[in-house]
């Protein structure tokens, strides 16, 4: 894939962490499961990318938001796992779309 058609993909938005404001591009399913981390949550994206930012180790930023929502999901999903009706998990693997 070449750099201009990567670029589009990605989706900078403005943040503020720690009370400054920056930025950071992710792609449009990233930014929707921060949505939906955030609501289930009940935090702001704010607040969610500052105790983010606050726990990295080392890194950017942008890899620190990304390696958060896998961590999240997986965690989400050991929890949940045991609770899950037979037959689920094949219909969320057939539903999920790894690119957009």
């Amino acid at each position: 894939m070449d750099q201009q058609k990567l670029e589009v993909l990605l989706i900078s938005k403005n943040i503020t962490v720690d009370g400054r404001r920056t930025s950071i591009r992710l792609e449009r399913a990233s930014w929707e499961a921060l949505d939906d981390i955030c609501s289930a949550e009940g935090v702001t994206l704010h607040d969610l990318c500052t105790m983010i930012d606050q726990r990295k180790n080392g890194g950017s930023r942008t890899s620190a938001v990304r390696s958060f929502i896998v961590s999240y999901y997986r965690e989400a999903t050991s929890k949940w796992s045991a609770t899950l009706p037979a037959g689920l998990a094949d219909s969320v693997l057939v539903e999920a779309a790894p690119f957009d």
